[in-house]
């Protein structure tokens, strides 16, 4: 016959057990980390470093945005 003689039950209360507590805890876990996470800002980054005027011209002349002539100019006009 296919069933053993063990009432059909075999393993099954033993390892719904096991699931609930693996669910149990993995909740537990999942609850702790979202609140640190929220108490800590949200974020574990910490924000980009603002640039320099400078910065952003060498970034525009590189880009193409402003010629050669317009750059000098400018860093002329940033380093007084």
């Amino acid at each position: 016959m296919m069933w053993e003689h063990t009432g059909g039950w075999g393993m099954g209360w033993i390892g719904l057990g096991v699931l609930h507590m693996v669910v149990f805890w993995g909740v537990i876990v999942f609850v702790i980390v979202v609140l640190v996470r929220w108490l800590s800002g949200g974020s574990v980054n910490p924000p980009p470093a603002a640039k320099s005027a400078m910065d952003i011209l060498r970034e525009r002349y590189a880009r193409g945005e402003i010629d050669h002539t317009e750059y000098e100019r400018m860093r002329r006009d940033i380093a007084e």
